[in-house]
This record gives structure tokens, sequence and C-alpha cells, in this order.
């Protein structure tokens, strides 16, 4: 068979290595392995029934057809509602799109606003997508480190340098993911500043708005002169544990939600009906499986950090929200891909290298506590383990 010529783009097309490590963790499973899964960004709740019994209800119904290409009037208007409430802002439903997910928000905003030499800014470590869709569009992709010291929020001296009359877009995300920081909103503020300095745009990535452990969450889109200047990025599969169910949306001003909307004519069609439905119950229904599983959250985020601080060699800040943990283990003296690989290989705890978020990952491992407790004090158990036997 002949090589595959692929697009050349194609080799400017990232990854998210938490697949490609759950792939290797089922693997050693089916080996009769023991493997405390660590790696994938999945709360192992289940969806609340209420939201399933809307489902099964819908397609009985029949949804099961195509819907308008931006999502039905009913969902838009829903999350309109809500997400404004959220925000204090007004939302209008045709500023809503809804998606199979919410990363095609990531790749439609870009593909709508982008060209090729466009300078993008992001975080990194980060959401690995981020860096993969701008390289992927051909733009210049400007990473801003998020360091310790800084409590992994942007360094804002440095983030000022590196936004120029080039920059068509930052990318900002709060609660962050790999490292659980909170952006204050004195720098949500300086951000906003900078994007009305230069005249671009924010991608912001709020998907983890509900987790969130302290403080208070700020959309950017909050603030003055913000909201023209705004994608927001949110979906269901954190909040509501709806991973599965491929359901996402963007907040974004009325001229880009259409525009937006024409690539998903052009790629998905739409959403699927019954899984928007099942949207507007997760809405509109009882939030106190939400509230139960933060708390729940909270609790595991406390042991999970308690535990890696007590492991000689790795030392670990306490997140502000989302449910991930990202210890330093530079004491260890191995890479974050050695000890990744070893944890997983040896021991049989499935954690992601920092690299896996980019450059400036290198020392950390992510950690995702979206597991049971016992299910966590075991893995921190092999952790330690695992590091103690390093030393000999």
């Amino acid at each position: 068979m002949p090589d595959i010529k692929l697009a050349g783009a194609m080799a400017r097309l990232g990854t998210e290595t938490a697949f490609d490590v759950l792939a290797k963790a089922k693997a050693l499973e089916a080996q009769g392995r023991s493997v405390i899964h660590l790696e994938i960004g999945e709360p192992d709740f289940d969806t609340p029934r209420h939201i399933t019994e809307a489902a099964v209800e819908a397609l009985r119904s029949g949804a099961t057809h195509y819907t308008p290409s931006a999502g039905i009037p009913e969902l838009r208007q829903a999350v309109a509602d809500d997400a404004g409430r959220m925000r204090g802002i007004d939302i209008r439903p045709t500023e809503v799109v809804i998606t199979p997910g919410a990363k095609p928000i990531m790749f439609f905003g870009l593909m709508a606003l982008v060209d090729p030499g466009d300078e993008v800014v992001y975080p990194n470590p980060g959401f690995p997508i981020y860096e993969s869709v701008i390289n992927f569009l051909g733009a210049r992709a400007v990473p801003v480190p998020l360091r310790e010291d800084t409590d992994f929020a942007f360094d804002l001296d440095l983030l000022r340098r590196k936004v120029t009359a080039r920059t068509k877009l930052i990318v900002v995300n709060s609660p962050q993911n790999p490292t659980g920081g909170v952006l204050s909103r004195a720098a949500i503020e300086d951000i906003a500043g900078l994007a009305q300095q230069h005249d671009c745009w924010v991608l912001s990535d709020e998907i983890y708005d509900r987790m969130l452990y302290e403080g208070e969450h700020v959309s950017i889109a909050s603030l003055p002169g913000m909201r023209e200047r705004t994608i927001i990025l949110d979906g269901f599969s954190k909040t509501y544990a709806m991973t599965g169910w491929r359901l996402g949306y963007g907040i974004m001003p009325e001229a880009l939600a259409d525009q937006v909307a024409k690539l998903m004519t052009n790629s998905a069609s739409c959403t699927a009906a019954f899984t928007q439905l099942a949207g507007i119950a997760a809405l509109q229904g009882p939030q106190d499986a939400v509230t139960a599983m933060v708390a729940e959250f909270r609790a595991r985020r406390d042991l999970v950090v308690a535990g890696l601080n007590a492991i000689p060699g790795i030392t670990c800040r306490l997140p502000k929200g989302a449910f991930y943990a990202f210890p330093n283990i530079t004491g260890t003296e191995r890479s974050a891909a050695q000890l990744a690989d070893a944890l997983l290989a040896e021991h049989g705890v499935a954690t992601l290298a920092g690299t896996a978020f980019g450059e400036y990952g290198e020392g950390y491992l992510r950690l995702s506590y979206a597991n049971s407790q016992a299910n966590l004090r075991q893995a921190l158990q092999r952790i330690g383990a695992a590091v103690a036997a390093l030393g000999r």
C-alpha cells in the first residue's frame, strides 16, 4: 500500500495525551493489572437522573432528526438565561451556538477570526488543544508561562510584553486545566485592558466555572467593553457529568455566532436533538447534584494535596478550582515523563506528565482527583512507594 501523502497542516495538529494514557491504562487492565485512573479529566459521577430521563423521553418522542445548526431555540434561550444570570450580563439567544462538546468552539472561534501569521497568546501549561488549533491554522502560538510562584496565574508583566499589535486573540482559562489556578478579578481586569488596548479578541474558557472552591468566578465578558470582543466557551461535560453526551456551547457577538453556525453547518451539521433537550433539563432542573459533586471534589482535593505534600520529593499547592492537582515533582530528580511512565507501568497509577500541557509543565504531574476517596488513598500509597523506590 503506498504511503498516504497527508496535507502539511496535519503535521501541525497535536493531540490530547490523556486519551493516549487512558488507552495504555485500559490495555494494562485487560492483562489483569490493577490501575487507578488519575489521568482523564472526567467526573466519576453519573449524569443526574432527571437529565437522563429527559433524554430518554426525547428519544421516545421522536427527537431524532436534524436541528438548526446553531441549536434548538429552546436550548439557546436556556443557555442565555443561565449564563447571563451566572455572569451578571444580558445574553441574547442569537449570541449562543450549541455544539457537540465544547472543543468545536475552540476550533470554530479561531477558524473564524485567525489568519495564518496572526499571533495567539495562550497559557502554558494549558489545555493542549489551544496550541494544537493555533498551529493547525498556521497562526503563531505565543505561550505565556504559568509559574508556581504566581499560583499558576498569568505573570501580568510578561503578558504585557507578549501581547502586541500582531496579537489577534488571547486565550484565558479560569479555573484552569491543568493547574487548578483561578485568576483574580484584578488579573481579569488587566487582561481586559490589554485586549482593548491592542484591539484583540479573548477566548474565555469557562468550562470549570461552577467548580470553584474559594473566591469568585469572574467572566471577562462581564467587564465594560468586553462583550463585543469575547467568546465564552462552556458546556455540560464537567458541571453535569455529561462528558459522553457531547454537549457544549459558545457565547459571542451575534455576527460571529452566525459565522460559527456556518462552520457547524459545514462540519457536524448540528448537535443531536435529544442531547439538547437533556441540556434544557440540566439547566432548568434541580442543581443539588452539582452542589454535592463540587463538595465531594473539595474533600478529595484536600485529601490528595495533603497526601502529596507528605511524600518526600513532592510538593503541591492547593488548587482553587476544577478537579486537578498539579504537584511539583522536581525533588524526585526524575522528569515528568519518566515519573508518569514509571507510575503507570510499575505501580498502576495513571497520571499525566505536566509536559502533556506544554513545555512549561516540566517538573510537574497532573492528577485528576475525579475518583473515589478510597482509590485516591490507595493511589497516594502507590505514589509514595514509587518515589521511595527511586531513592534505592
